[in-house]
């Protein structure tokens, strides 16, 4: 129950921060600069890392429609980043040889945009009104994208959730034994200290006995002594009359 709970709260957490950034995994038109030129383009936001979304399209877009992006480089913050897929057979967008492509970019550290455009070839690229098709083809690409990503990002969501939940379970079981450990060993310092207690109580009165059997040790001790010289005296005594 304590688990629904703690997942239950981070799923909250992610759909309340959600109005504060409503353009995420709305689709859109835009334009995206590609080639020394401007392209019309489809644009998505979407949650996650650049590297990460990244990786995540192009795993998509092979296994989705068998479009085999050519890898980009290692992507920084607001920096842009166009994989290609030059001449493929995406029978969903046209029925000739296409190129595809996709920008990548960060705008924040958490949110990733991606624009998809494409073309016949190097110079001829789709547009809204004269390759309405094609166009309107990556929006529908660009519209199942948003969903599937939308998707991962609540398994994430998930997944994090429930590593903090093991991570704060191991911490608590790691506290609570602490606290019996230390309740234990308190609990036998106590005893201990009230067997010192009575250890002590014992030695003092024992001390207290000593102390009178010492003086009555040494007045004994004197006598004795005393004793020792007469025997002495008479002794010698005897001997000089000898």
């Amino acid at each position: 129950m304590q688990k629904l709970i703690v997942l239950l709260l981070a799923l909250t957490g992610f759909l309340v921060a959600a109005p504060a950034t409503a353009q995420l995994y709305d689709v859109r038109a835009g334009e995206v600069s590609y080639n020394k030129g401007s392209r019309p383009a489809v644009k998505v936001q979407v949650d996650g890392n650049a590297s990460d979304v990244r990786d995540f399209l192009q795993s998509w877009m092979k296994s989705s429609y068998n479009i085999k992006f050519k890898s980009g480089g290692v992507l920084g913050l607001g920096k842009s980043d166009v994989l290609v897929a030059r001449q493929t057979p995406a029978s969903t967008v046209s029925g000739k040889l296409v190129d595809i492509y996709a920008s990548v970019i960060a705008p924040a550290d958490t949110i990733t945009e991606v624009g998809l455009f494409g073309g016949f070839d190097d110079n001829t690229f789709f547009d809204p009104d004269k390759t309405a098709t094609e166009y309107n083809a990556l929006r529908t690409i660009a519209q199942s994208f948003a969903s599937a990503a939308r998707l991962k990002a609540y398994r994430d969501q998930v997944a994090e959730a429930e590593k903090k939940l093991k991570t704060d379970e191991k911490e608590k079981d790691k506290l609570e034994k602490s606290r019996s450990n230390l309740r234990s060993n308190t609990a036998s310092n106590l005893s201990r200290i009230e067997e010192l207690k009575k250890k002590n109580a014992e030695n003092l009165i024992q001390s207290r006995s000593d102390s009178v059997s010492l003086i009555s040790n040494g007045l004994q001790l004197e006598q004795s002594r005393a004793l020792l010289q007469r025997r002495r005296n008479q002794l010698s005594t005897l001997d000089r009359k000898n």
